[in-house]
């Protein structure tokens, strides 16, 4: 018919990259990908974060198809019958329009009335996250985007929602927060206030059970009657949604995981999309949302306590791009971080609910003892007042889930424990560093921050070879030791490889002043016997017989 609207209905057209389980690369509609779920390594999104934004808006379809699961029971009924492919096909087909790209009235996560004054269009550099505005260097894209077809201007959009900069954003009409025609800083969407946290298995069927929370999880709050995801509910306007201004919201994962933070309008022809209308959606403030969101760790914030006067606030535990996913294990195990009690953090870091629930599956559930969990971290660092993103955050952390288990609290302290054995032993090595530089009269402290990057970059590897196999029935102390040989070898080498290299004048040495004001000669031999002697006492079982255990005093 010519008069027939364009349409781009994301239930069946291709447009969510996957890589299947024997390496092939292909292209999905959402029927596709839940039916071949089984025959599918993972999503690969643009970005780790789009891929993360991808993940939940299919949680978002799963847990609404099914509406649920409402327990364990029916949890336990998908992991031994499979994905439940007809609940899920009839659900894309009452939806279908409402996923549907280019629909004239319910476009897909779209404000289908959405105008400035001036019915200004910005370009689509506004929501791919690869073209920093004004940073053009690290970026495939320098030459700025012009047009997208339907398909990555789809995934961008998914992407805007969760993870969209800060900074100043179209005026939308109808939106009382603009002023002078421009809509001031609200914060980030929703998931960049998250160190994101997946639990991610064999393939994308096994990946989307395992992050499928039962809805009797005592540790997350849902609503059941009022939650659902953003295509269910009434098509927005410019304007905030009341519900949220009122803080009844978010009502559970399926609210959440498809959060309106902003408010969009793609503009497109016939061959793709040429401009966007992006403007502000539903601020949602991530204090104490440590009940509804379990995708992120969580710690405590005594200034903010300070400043609410509240006795207790939570936020978002984001991701450090400096430190590997094994080094703050700790915050995911247990609850704990290095420091916590420095910072007035007793009991203040929350782990993500989404590991209490692989837990319960191990204990309640079916999931054996030994399951190992991939920890999968993927999150944005903002820089420049949070209106760029500067990083992209994707590691993994392979770990047993015994180490989850309050029933073994010995092998999850004794996990804590190598992580600070780790960091306690580079941060001799990186002493040792320091010293052989002063001995050779060079500047210390660049050659301390390189021994200490090549340090964490050698345990690395042994370290999560170490954490993988760990298993229940472990005996704590065995393997605490096993660790402690590991990284006392793989560091001693470090070190006399740089005594090695340090040169004839560090051999020779020179009179140094300690931080105590005492005036001392040091040379490389001194300052391997030093480093010798402390690694011996930070980690006593990998030493050597006979050597000592105490501190070489300076």
């Amino acid at each position: 018919m010519p008069n027939e609207s364009p349409s781009y209905r994301l239930t069946c057209e291709p447009w969510i990259p996957v890589l299947r389980t024997d390496g092939s690369r292909d292209v999905l509609s959402l029927r596709e990908v839940f039916v071949q779920a089984g025959g599918l390594r993972r999503i690969v999104g643009d970005l780790p974060t789009q891929e993360f934004a991808l993940m939940r808006l299919l949680l978002a379809i799963l847990h609404d198809a099914i509406d649920g699961p409402q327990d364990l029971q029916e949890w336990e009924e998908l992991w031994d019958g499979g994905l439940p492919l007809e609940r899920v096909q009839a659900y894309l087909d009452e939806y279908r329009d409402r996923f549907d790209l280019l629909h004239p009235r319910t476009p897909f996560l779209q404000t289908p009335s959405l105008h400035t004054a001036r019915n200004e269009l910005s370009s689509l550099e506004k929501i791919i996250a690869d073209v920093p505005n004004g940073a053009r260097l690290f970026t495939m894209r320098g030459g700025g985007v012009d047009r997208l077809d339907f398909a990555e201007a789809a995934r961008w959009l998914v992407h805007a929602q969760a993870f969209d900069t800060s900074g100043i954003k179209s005026g939308a009409v109808g939106d009382p927060r603009v002023k002078g025609g421009k809509g001031y800083p609200q914060g980030v969407a929703w998931a960049g206030n998250l160190g994101g946290v997946l639990a991610a298995g064999d393939d994308l069927r096994t990946t989307l059970l395992l992050n499928l929370i039962a809805f009797d999880t005592t540790s997350l709050q849902v609503d059941p009657k009022n939650d659902r995801p953003a295509w269910a509910g009434d098509v927005p306007t410019a304007e905030p949604l009341e519900d949220v201004q009122a803080a009844r919201r978010p009502y559970g994962p399926r609210d959440l995981y498809t959060w309106p933070s902003r408010r969009v309008r793609l503009h497109f022809d016939d061959a793709g999309v040429y401009g966007v209308v992006l403007a502000y959606g539903d601020a949602l403030a991530p204090r104490n949302k440590h009940v509804c969101e379990p995708m992120t760790a969580w710690r405590r914030s005594p200034a903010q306590e300070k400043k609410l006067r509240q006795e207790q606030v939570y936020l978002p535990r984001e991701h450090d791009p400096t430190r590997s996913a094994w080094r703050g294990l700790g915050a995911l195990i247990a609850g704990q971080a290095e420091g916590a009690e420095q910072r007035r953090e007793a009991a203040a870091i929350v782990r993500p609910r989404i590991l209490d629930w692989v837990a319960r599956l191990t204990v309640e559930g079916p999931l054996p003892q030994d399951h190992l969990l991939r920890a999968r971290l993927i999150g944005a660092v903002y820089g420049t007042q949070q209106s760029v993103i500067d990083e992209v955050i994707d590691d993994e952390v392979r770990m047993p889930v015994v180490l989850l288990h309050e029933q073994h609290p010995d092998l999850a302290t004794t996990a804590i424990d190598a992580v600070s054995h780790a960091d306690h032993a580079v941060g001799i090595l990186g002493d040792l560093a320091s010293d052989l530089a002063q001995a050779a009269g060079d500047v210390p402290a660049p050659r301390r921050e390189a021994a200490r990057n090549l340090g964490f970059g050698m345990l690395d590897g042994p370290f999560r070879d170490w954490l993988a196999a760990l298993r229940p029935g472990d005996d704590a102390q065995l393997s605490q030791d096993a660790w402690q040989k590991t990284a006392h070898a793989v560091i001693r080498d470090l070190g006399s490889d740089m005594v090695a290299a340090a040169g004839e004048s560090a051999w020779q040495g020179r009179v140094v002043t300690t931080k105590d004001g005492r005036d001392i000669w040091l040379s490389s031999t001194r300052a391997e016997q030093i480093f010798t002697g402390r690694l011996a006492q930070a980690l006593p079982a990998g030493r050597s017989p006979g050597r000592p255990t105490t501190e070489v005093q300076p």
